[in-house]
């Protein structure tokens, strides 16, 4: 099953998947809130998200983008390889191109794993 995504570079590099075609009111995905900068409220929406859907890679991309810009590193890096531990999700890219759900993941462990090098 493919999931349709819309995909923002965080200002540190970290992908952030959300589900497109959803309203701002019923965001459940985290992604509005990512956008507008609100880190508190994507969080508060993600987490209640995933006590529901707690195996869905766009929220757990997403809880871990807001981990990482807010950080909380070894978190986010749990929840990367969580995606990596369960089964490739096809993610549809504003660009056209499809993505797996794991390579957004090893993507991202791996500009984490660069900014520790470099500090």
């Amino acid at each position: 099953m493919r999931k349709t995504v819309l995909f923002v570079l965080a200002t540190v590099g970290a992908a952030t998947p959300a589900l497109a075609g959803q309203s701002a009111s019923v965001d459940r995905t985290g992604y509005t809130a990512i956008a507008a900068g609100d880190l508190s409220m994507a969080e508060q929406r993600i987490v209640a998200e995933r006590k529901i859907f707690p195996q869905r890679p766009e929220l757990m991309l997403n809880l871990a983008s807001v981990y990482h810009r807010t950080g909380r590193e070894s978190e986010a890096r749990a929840l990367y390889a969580a995606v990596l531990e369960r089964p490739a999700v096809a993610m549809d890219l504003p660009s056209g191109a499809v993505v797996s759900s794991h390579d957004l993941a090893s993507r991202a462990l791996a500009r984490q794993s660069q900014q520790i090098a470099t500090r």
